[in-house]
């Protein structure tokens, strides 16, 4: 890593980025031990309830280092738009640092956190229920590539700018362009920031990642990822939910849908959170202001330390090499 030479005022929001499975919440638990922190939710699949296992989701020894804000707080049925996401986050971090605590937004959602960070203006459009009923239909029927091709021939740059693996998103700026005629990329504006952030990534070598996430989803299926899955197939769920199109649960409906074996469903999960990583990485690097560690290198406790110093006193910035 590089350092800037100009002094940073000491900043007053921590941000956690990485990618699925790097080690954002075992960060934060040694932070805990460190600063007064207390944990906002920038993971747009921590925010349902009855999904802990497939979406790794802090366990009760986590939020009992700290305080744990958005997680758990929607029925899977229940989307939460980016626009309330971006409300209620702010609000939480308000709130937080009134009391005198260090917020720490936390999350592998790149768009969950520029919301945030960049303070984004997003185009107040109401959904359109025949068009996302169409949409939603075409989604569950055909899957994200033929939305994502439409969007792409409407809104080449929204589409440049959107996960073609995310539907959800697919759809509504789909919606966004036929109501509005204009590109979601257009009408979203940046405006300056709300505070000062430290904004923390987390990398290491991509063999080593991808290793660590087969284990992750090995320990997933071993503590019952498969009958999480059923449960909520059980509940009534539609296998059509945004919800339920997350990594792991997808591949595991299809499975109960007579579709390959379950041997190739968690093989499908490990090669599609592969994937998953380096779409994670490629809109990281859109976002800039991160300073980067590679794990492997520092170690979390290392980490740690270093964000301490930075909550205690001001310090250098730094500019982080490609991840």
């Amino acid at each position: 890593m590089t350092r800037r030479q100009a002094e940073s005022p000491a900043p007053q929001v921590l941000v956690i980025a990485g990618p699925t499975g790097i080690g954002k919440t075992a960060l934060t638990r040694r932070l805990g031990a460190l600063l007064p922190i207390e944990v906002v939710n920038a993971d747009s699949r921590q925010v349902y309830r009855r999904m802990d296992i497939g979406t790794a989701m802090p366990t009760p020894q986590d939020q009992a280092v700290c305080p744990h804000h958005l997680f758990a707080v929607r029925e899977p049925d229940q989307p939460l738009t980016l626009a309330e996401f971006q409300v209620q986050a702010v609000a939480c971090i308000h709130d937080i640092m009134e009391r005198r605590k260090v917020p720490v937004l936390a999350g592998g959602t790149p768009l969950y956190l520029r919301s945030v960070t960049e303070n984004l203006q997003i185009p107040e459009v109401e959904p359109m229920p025949a068009l996302r009923k169409e949409l939603e239909t075409k989604l569950v029927r055909l899957g994200p590539a033929p939305l994502y091709d439409r969007l792409r021939s409407l809104d080449p740059d929204t589409a440049r700018a959107t996960d073609p693996s995310n539907g959800r998103r697919i759809i509504r700026a789909l919606e966004i362009f036929v109501a509005t005629g204009q590109s979601k990329v257009a009408l979203e504006g940046r405006r300056p920031p709300l505070w000062r952030l430290l904004q923390i990534g987390l990398t290491c070598p991509r063999p080593t990642l991808h290793a660590r996430i087969d284990a992750r989803v090995d320990a997933m299926m071993d503590s019952g990822l498969l009958a999480e899955t059923d449960n909520l197939l059980a509940a009534g769920y539609d296998p059509g939910l945004p919800a339920l199109s997350a990594l792991g649960y997808r591949q595991l409906i299809q499975f109960r849908q007579g579709c390959g074996s379950l041997t190739e469903a968690v093989d499908a999960i490990k090669t599609s959170t592969h994937r998953y990583v380096r779409h994670q990485y490629t809109w990281f690097r859109r976002m800039g202001g991160i300073r980067w560690y590679d794990t492997s290198k520092v170690g979390l406790d290392g980490v740690a330390r270093d964000i301490h110093t930075d909550f205690a006193v001001a310090r250098p910035a730094e500019t982080p090499d490609a991840a």
